[in-house]
């Protein structure tokens, strides 16, 4: 094949480099002048997010809030059933004692019984 454009290795290089060159100066930054009223939209977004940290530290409060009203619940609860469970042993002891004092007037009786019964 022809070589039509007549180009030399050295005019390719060039080329190359330009190319190579412009395909930078795409991606490098470009130089503007900011906006009139920069100061004024700094100012509004720090703002809002100052807002939105009150907002958040808000939430963050009730949700520790929260969670801590619900534990005290919880060992209220615990509490309470402790309770009643040791009340319930009591019940169940002094239940238990009766009726061995029943049971032990009832042998004392039966043996006073048979005393008698032997002396006559």
């Amino acid at each position: 094949m022809r070589d039509l454009k007549q180009t030399g290795f050295t005019d390719r290089l060039a080329a190359q480099a330009e190319a190579k060159k412009a395909l930078l100066a795409k991606f490098k930054p470009k130089a503007h002048a900011p906006a009139a009223d920069f100061e004024a939209l700094k100012a509004k977004q720090e703002a809002e997010k100052e807002e939105l940290r009150r907002q958040r530290e808000l939430e963050r409060a009730e949700k520790r809030r929260q969670k801590a009203e619900a534990e005290a619940a919880r060992m209220e609860a615990a509490r309470q059933s402790e309770e009643e469970e040791l009340a319930a042993k009591r019940a169940e002891r002094k239940a238990r004692k009766q009726l061995t004092k029943e049971e032990q007037k009832a042998r004392r009786d039966a043996r006073y019984a048979a005393r008698k019964a032997r002396q006559r």
